[in-house]
């Protein structure tokens, strides 16, 4: 079982997003905190595609996330929004698969013009699911050097508040009473 499961929305293996959700990953392996990346590319095509709700693949997403003490979602911002694909990832998985977890949020874009984005679309898609949210990141892409993945933030500033944010989040799963499954 995974302590924190991280949740990649980004298409795409090299994108920004996907650089810091490792980069937090590593933040917190090395705190002692077992994680688990999943990424919306782990998905087959067809599971994704065709709505199968009964994939072995959404099953073994839907309980390492029930197990889970927490679960991080980033996604980089497409068209005012997070990624369709993973919406369609999260369509597939059952309404209360985040209930009374805490979940970190986070969003990438090109400018600080969707910084809305996170507020008005992740954050609502993850409280449907139950989760309870945190204050989450939005991180502008001048902010990630995506070709640097063991100091992908270049300014000091932005990775204070991004470990501020880490710090925060296992400060709550911390409070949650650990339950077996």
């Amino acid at each position: 079982m995974s302590e924190v499961v991280i949740l990649s929305g980004s298409p795409s293996k090299d994108s920004r997003s996907e650089t810091v959700l490792k980069h937090l990953g590593g933040l917190l392996e090395r705190k002692g905190i077992s994680v688990t990346h999943i990424s919306v590319r782990d998905v087959l095509k067809d599971d994704l595609f065709e709505g199968r709700f009964d994939s072995p693949a959404i099953d073994e997403i839907s309980a390492l996330i029930h197990q889970s003490r927490g679960v991080i979602v980033g996604s980089p911002v497409y068209k005012a929004a997070y990624s369709g694909v993973l919406k369609a990832l999260i369509d597939l998985l059952p309404q209360d698969v985040l209930q009374a977890t805490p979940v970190l949020p986070l969003m990438t874009g090109g400018s600080s013009a969707h910084l809305l984005a996170l507020e008005y679309t992740l954050k609502p898609l993850l409280a449907n699911l139950k989760g309870q949210n945190l204050k989450g990141i939005y991180l502008v892409d001048s902010q990630i050097d995506k070709t640097n993945p063991h100091e992908p933030i270049i300014e000091a500033q932005v990775e204070q508040r991004l470990k501020k944010q880490l710090d925060y989040f296992l400060e709550i799963i911390e409070r949650q009473p650990v339950t077996s499954a």
